[in-house]
């Protein structure tokens, strides 16, 4: 009868196998098992824990061939109040030192997130089998513990035991964790010696591994080899391309996979709106939200603070605003975003009036709503209010970042407090980071105060001496003082240490296409009607008493040098595009890779007003929402 039992569930048929068992008077131990072992086969198993209790209800004693499978439905159910009950009753029935049932116990405490537990049934194994080594080395990678994991993995090497497929793919999700390609280029070549390079879940994870550390063309070939990618792969590729800098790929790659009626989870959708955020694009902004707003995602808290950043990033802060409103129960992270939003665009006493709110609702904030609030009190001018918001984030009982110092910094030094922002950093309990004197070094540069700044620029180049900025920020500062001398010897070491300064460009957005120019481009199809629009944009703010700010051009050039080189930014080139392509009135909406300039700041407000539109830039900063000819930012950024 019993072999009748597991016949039955072997061929799928659980109901007959129940019934063989429920005709059966007397069951002994060995039916037991049968039918405890069809239902955690069939993954029924809170049926498998009720057959259980009631075997123990009937004072049947359970065996060392009960437990394995008592314990896959306890790791299924992820209970580890009921894994504490089972594990106690192991003991009681003598079947503490039993492998295969210690190896179950191993796996279900790792299951349930508790890797000490774990760790002490394993340090108690007096056989470890690949099983025992699997078990513990893959809670610990699930359980975010990857270096862990990676010391379990060096000790299991010393050992005679082999690594099978399913270690390889834990190990290989560790060393993605801590990012670490080289060491996971030798698992690489592990998989291949062992001719595991076709086993699904290691070509997902090498996709993961790869993607993650940046090399997507890599994962990319990994990616494609999948005959049937799931939704696994497909979210490791997705998610590589949105974090290193591939969005539009990424978002071609969600279209791809909505076409072929893959069924993307919260993870897929998350990506696929961080990479929006990233082009910046408010038509494909729209289309994502529509897309949610019609999915099983559309009520995701965390798919909701994606789309308050998106839309934020996009240039709509009305629109992240009316997402915010729509969130029911909103916790901290939903409220910091909106925060952070407001900041990006400005809007210092909006940000500070939802944080009252956010107190009042009786959400506690965060060491990210401060950073939100301090960005916002920076770039309003907001002096008063962000000293003391800052000084009241230990009554969260919230000790400040570098980020939070940094922002103290710029918010006192872009006021012309220079001399409290270096007090200030001279007096910090930690030792000022890049961001903190980096922000020094820019206060300076806007108020040319070259001794401060030198000095700022001396901790940088000591703390960080190959990033490009901190050579251009002091190149700047020498040049706004007209100090030519300085701007060659730093250009110089530029030269000596092998850095290059990155390229402005500036894109726009017309029908759904992003049109990309860089300084003076005259490269598009429709150069010349671009440049006869600069021309006339040129001669009406003359007409309109518009004066360069010749300043702006960091080069020892001479007035007519420089006021020709002015017209010609990226930005400017960007605006005239859009004047020409889009029916008067449509809203511009530009993104620029780098801070926009005084001259270009300032043309730009009254472009708007003479060719009634509003243009909304998108720096390296924040947005710039330039309407009737003034700019939201008032000048100050």
């Amino acid at each position: 009868m019993t072999k009748m039992v597991n016949g039955s569930s072997n061929i799928g048929q659980l109901d007959y196998a129940h019934k063989l068992f429920d005709k059966f008077c007397d069951p002994d131990v060995f039916m037991w098992n049968a039918i405890i072992r069809a239902y955690s086969r069939h993954k029924l198993f809170q049926d498998a824990i009720e057959m259980y209790r009631w075997m123990r209800w009937t004072r049947v004693d359970p065996d060392c061939y009960t437990f394995p499978y008592v314990l896959k439905a306890c790791t299924e159910l992820s209970d580890f109040r009921l894994s504490q009950l089972i594990h106690g009753q192991i003991f009681r029935h003598g079947l503490g030192l039993d492998g295969f049932v210690q190896n179950g116990l191993v796996a279900l405490y790792a299951k349930c997130g508790h890797i000490d537990c774990a760790r002490v049934v394993f340090d108690g194994l007096h056989d470890r089998t690949i099983v025992s080594w699997t078990s513990i080395i893959s809670g610990c990678a699930q359980n975010g513990k990857a270096m862990e994991a990676l010391r379990m993995f060096d000790k299991m090497r010393k050992t005679d035991v082999k690594p099978d497929w399913i270690a390889l793919v834990s190990i290989i999700r560790a060393y993605s964790d801590v990012e670490d390609l080289e060491q996971g280029k030798s698992i690489h070549g592990c998989v291949i010696k062992m001719g595991l390079e076709d086993e699904p879940d290691l070509l997902i994870s090498l996709t993961a591994l790869y993607a993650k550390c940046g090399q997507v063309t890599v994962a990319k070939q990994f990616f494609d080899q999948m005959e049937i990618p799931n939704v696994i792969i497909w979210n490791a590729m997705i998610s590589g391309y949105a974090k290193n800098g591939h969005a539009e790929e990424a978002l071609h790659l969600f279209r791809d996979l909505i076409a072929r009626n893959i069924k993307p989870n919260d993870v897929t959708v998350m990506s696929a709106v961080l990479a929006c955020a990233q082009v910046g694009s408010l038509e494909l902004a729209r289309w994502i939200d529509d897309y949610i707003s019609k999915s099983e995602h559309k009520s995701d808290v965390f798919v909701n603070t994606a789309l308050i950043d998106m839309y934020a990033k996009c240039g709509s802060v009305e629109s992240a605003s009316k997402v915010f409103d729509h969130i029911s129960n909103k916790d901290v992270v939903v409220w910091s975003a909106m925060v952070v939003g407001y900041g990006l665009h400005g809007r210092g006493l909006e940000a500070i009036d939802l944080y009252h709110a956010m107190r009042q609702a009786g959400v506690c904030p965060n060491d990210v709503t401060f950073i939100g609030l301090l960005t916002a009190c920076n770039h309003s001018g907001l002096v008063k209010e962000g000293w003391e918001l800052f000084h009241c984030m230990r009554d969260y009982g919230i000790e400040p970042r570098h980020e939070h110092y940094a922002c103290v910094v710029d918010i006192l030094g872009r006021a012309g407090y220079l001399d409290q922002a270096c007090n200030f950093i001279l007096k910090m309990p930690i030792d000022p980071g890049v961001s903190v004197w980096g922000a020094l070094l820019s206060a300076c540069k806007i108020h040319r105060h070259v001794t401060l700044g030198e000095y700022a620029a001396d901790k940088l180049f000591s703390l960080d001496p190959y990033n490009i900025g901190h050579y251009v920020q002091l190149s700047n500062l020498y040049a706004s003082a007209r100090m030519w001398d300085r701007v060659a010897k730093v250009r110089v070491l530029m030269r000596e240490k092998g850095l290059s300064k990155d390229l402005g460009y500036s894109f726009i957005e017309i029908n759904g296409k992003l049109e990309v120019f860089s300084v003076g481009d005259k490269s598009h199809p429709r150069a010349e009607e671009i440049f006869n629009e600069l021309q006339t944009l040129e001669r009406r703010l003359k007409e309109a008493g518009f004066v360069p700010h010749t300043e702006s051009v960091l080069h020892d050039l001479n007035y007519e040098e420089k006021e020709e080189n002015l017209c010609y930014h990226s930005e400017r080139i960007a605006i005239a595009y859009g004047l020409i392509s889009t029916a008067p009135g449509t809203t511009l909406r530009i993104t620029k890779n780098l801070r926009a300039c005084i001259n270009c700041h300032s043309a730009t407000k009254l472009i708007s007003k003479l060719v009634d539109r509003e243009i909304i830039v998108r720096d390296s900063k924040r947005f710039h929402h330039f309407k009737n000819g003034t700019c939201s930012c008032g000048d100050y950024w």
